[in-house]
């Protein structure tokens, strides 16, 4: 086995700590990743089983990257390795283990989040409560069960007639989705914490099959997943948490910093800080230091690097939201002709809808991006495929009534008929097609137990009719077909699995894949996403764009400190994402929901001195400040 890599003085503690419960307070660029894997090459080294590791991330290409850095660690006389997944992988993994003894006969469907919005809807229609919005009941389904709350403690708890009616409508979706043997995604967390509570056996089972934990990211934890980690964790505490607290940026959907905070009280053990930054130039980390030093409820921690200076950070202040986006891509335009790539750019935002006006601007100067929110999994062509698989293997109602909804001439009574299994009173031309699509599933069904998973979708595509439509569309149906070609070719990584696994993986992947999942690393394109999306990435030269008081910081109605904190540490993302060169832009003015009105600049701008900052004045692109 080949010899550990050169790590600092504080990496190599981290590394050689194996034996119970370990913090690491990990800044930006430090490293993070490399330790974990680090140390599970060491702990494999002093003679663990590979397969006694477990290796928890929070996305899937955070997962993959992990594998691959610890694939050379173990001989495969070894055994299988260790176990690298996100969290709702694992939930998953359990779940289907035992499936039985959570009361469902097969392997439970996942419910995507378009699944989850149309039941939620059924569900308030069949309540009465049509006035609440599906997504605002769906988010206060998804943060109690964050918390460990389920639709029945949650009823009993309910006071106001709001809440009485989300109550009524939630423990009907809870119904739909058992009688469909379906689960969401929030289920799979909730549901292994209640196998592993309930069943002190499995618990037990787990403890001894995983000895030594590692949980990537931890700041990000809610209650629910920082409650799984703990089952999880044997007499020996032999547990690894690597996080950091100016990176806690999703209490908006649960994770709790106090998990984080807690950790030494809770299980003991060493707290060891990584504050070197491999990343980002001096000039980038100082203005990081400057902003995120402002919040108060953080252990105090300095990041600082070896790297050069850099470049001064370049501050431009545009007339509006339209020249704001004339700059970006001038710049970037000015930068490509100097050599840069368009994957060196990254362009980040606070809110989704400040991609429009870049978009424009990129595409009329020919400059190639790609906009990361609007996931792969979820383009209609890709799930009609999708569903087809399903439907036959599992016959979840969801996915039959997509795949009938790709027939022609299917209307919403028949397609109930069908659902509630009355096509025997179905006539003529509409019999013919229901029946065609029986046949076809049988035989998607039959195919799918030795069918290689890409071989199975070409013939999806072909047999069902979708490959036909896509081509009459003389709109959208060419980059329709491109999409199917790559599913196709994603789901051909499945094709060395023995089957039916290889199928099985693969739609547990789609399933489970999230917005950094779509970044396509061998394109040659310019990233526009949000500073959400952004964190775990890295790039040459990052635009941080609307900074500005409302919008960067955003600005809610409840604000409180702990939400400015929160958007601070936010900002601190967004700095840190940049390798080489920062620029920062705000508008004096924007026009946000149709109304036009003065902006002034972001506080976290005015935490950043002076001499860090550049101003790139209008002249210098050859063009005057101008309002729409």
């Amino acid at each position: 086995m080949d010899p550990l890599p050169k790590l600092n003085s504080e990496q190599q503690k981290c590394v050689e700590s194996i034996e119970g419960p370990l913090l690491v307070l990990a800044g930006a660029g430090a490293g993070k990743t490399k330790v974990i894997a680090d140390r599970i090459r060491n702990i494999i080294r002093h003679g663990v089983a590979p397969e006694s590791i477990l290796a928890i991330t929070f996305t899937n290409k955070a997962a993959a990257e992990m594998r691959s850095r610890i694939a050379a660690s173990f001989a495969r006389d070894q055994g299988s390795g260790p176990f690298v997944s996100t969290f709702h992988s694992l939930g998953l993994t359990l779940i289907k283990e035992n499936a039985k003894l959570l009361g469902y006969k097969r392997t439970p469907a996942i419910y995507d989040r378009a699944d989850s919005l149309r039941e939620m809807k059924a569900a308030l229609k069949s309540a009465g409560a049509e006035d609440i919005e599906p997504r605002t009941a769906l988010a206060v389904a998804s943060r109690n069960k964050g918390e460990g709350i389920g639709a029945g403690e949650y009823a009993e708890g309910a006071v106001s007639w709001r809440d009485k009616q989300i109550a009524q409508a939630w423990l009907k979706y809870e119904s739909a989705l058992r009688a469909d043997t379906a689960m969401d995604f929030d289920d799979l967390l909730l549901r292994a914490v209640q196998l592993l509570e309930k069943f002190p056996d499995v618990r037990e089972r787990c403890q001894k099959r995983w000895s030594y934990i590692h949980v990537d990211e931890y700041q990000d934890t809610n209650l629910i997943q920082a409650r799984l980690a703990e089952l999880l964790v044997g007499p020996e505490k032999n547990i690894c948490v690597v996080g950091d607290i100016d990176q806690t940026i999703y209490g908006w959907r649960g994770a709790q910093i106090e998990n984080m905070l807690q950790f030494e009280k809770k299980y003991g053990g060493v707290m060891i800080t990584l504050e070197q930054n491999y990343r980002s130039t001096k000039t980038i980390l100082t203005a990081a230091n400057q902003v995120i030093s402002n919040n108060t409820n953080r252990p105090e921690k300095n990041l600082f690097t070896n790297n050069a200076d850099g470049e001064a950070i370049s501050l431009y202040i545009a007339g509006d939201g339209g020249d704001e986006a004339t700059f970006v891509a001038r710049k970037i335009q000015e930068l490509l002709d100097d050599g840069r790539a368009p994957q060196d750019f990254a362009v980040l935002y606070r809110a989704n809808f400040q991609s429009r006006a870049i978009e424009e601007k990129l595409l009329n100067a020919s400059i190639p991006y790609q906009v990361l929110g609007t996931r792969f999994f979820e383009r209609k062509e890709v799930k009609d495929v999708l569903s087809f698989v399903r439907a036959a293997v599992s016959e979840n109602s969801a996915d039959i009534g997509r795949v009938i909804d790709t027939l022609p001439g299917i209307g919403k009574v028949t397609k109930l008929k069908i659902l509630a299994g009355q096509e025997a009173a179905l006539t003529g031309k509409t019999r013919e097609r229901v029946a065609s699509m029986r046949r076809l599933l049988a035989t998607i069904q039959t195919n799918a137990a030795t069918a290689a998973p890409s071989k199975l979708l070409r013939m999806v595509v072909t047999e069902s009719g979708i490959e036909q439509a896509l081509k009459e569309d003389k709109s959208e149906g060419a980059e329709r077909l491109e999409n199917l070609a790559e599913l196709v070719s994603l789901a051909a990584r499945y094709d060395v699995l023995p089957q039916p696994e290889g199928l099985e993986k693969f739609l547990e992947s789609a399933a489970l894949a999230s917005d950094q999942d779509e970044l396509k690393e061998h394109k040659n394109q310019v990233r526009l996403m949000t500073v959400h999306a952004a964190k775990g990435l890295e790039f040459p030269c990052v635009f941080i764009i609307g900074l500005e008081e409302g919008l960067f910081p955003y600005e809610r109605e409840d604000d409180t400190k702990d939400s400015l904190e929160e958007e601070r540490r936010l900002m601190y993302v967004a700095l840190t994402r940049a390798k080489q060169k920062l620029y920062l832009s705000y508008a004096m003015m924007r026009t946000i929901f149709g109304n036009t009105d003065v902006r002034s600049s972001s506080l976290f701008l005015q935490e950043i001195s002076g001499d860090l900052l550049q101003a790139e004045s209008p002249e210098r692109l050859g063009k005057t400040i101008y309002l729409d």
